[in-house]
């Protein structure tokens, strides 16, 4: 059976919750959590076996500065929820990032005529499958 193609997701219907406040000007979000696996070697096993090891979530966010709201939260922990919600979609996705760290602040960027963009990396602790899409 061939992928029913309005089912793909677009990122156009994403958006980016700060503290629960929805931030309208932010048009970009990725965040990835990886998993560091210990090798370990077992007498009289030729194979190198994997423990799971500690985890370590990393994002970027980016979109028009609109105000100065990022640069008043300085480096405190907050909490992002990421919601894609396609409306052709088999329903909506959110995800919460737990103790967003930024790892930086942009403090000048601008060239005259063109709008400004910030980007915003940071670190997170933890995450939550708050609503999952499921194939109906």
């Amino acid at each position: 059976m061939a992928l029913d193609a309005s089912r793909a997701i677009l990122g156009t219907y994403g958006y980016l919750y700060i503290d629960g406040q929805w931030q309208t000007n932010i048009n970009h979000l990725e965040a990835t959590v990886e998993m560091e696996k210990r090798e370990l070697l077992l007498s009289g096993d030729a194979w190198k076996r994997h423990k799971k090891g500690p985890m370590k979530g990393t994002g970027t966010m980016s979109g028009f500065k609109v105000t100065s709201e990022m640069l008043q939260r300085g480096f405190g922990k907050f909490e992002i929820i990421s919601k894609l919600d396609d409306p052709e979609s088999y329903g909506h996705e959110r995800i919460r990032l737990k103790n967003v760290m930024v790892d930086g602040l942009p403090l000048a960027n601008w060239k005259a005529g063109e709008e400004v963009v910030e980007e915003i990396k940071f670190t997170f602790e933890e995450y939550e499958l708050l609503d999952p899409i499921v194939a109906g």
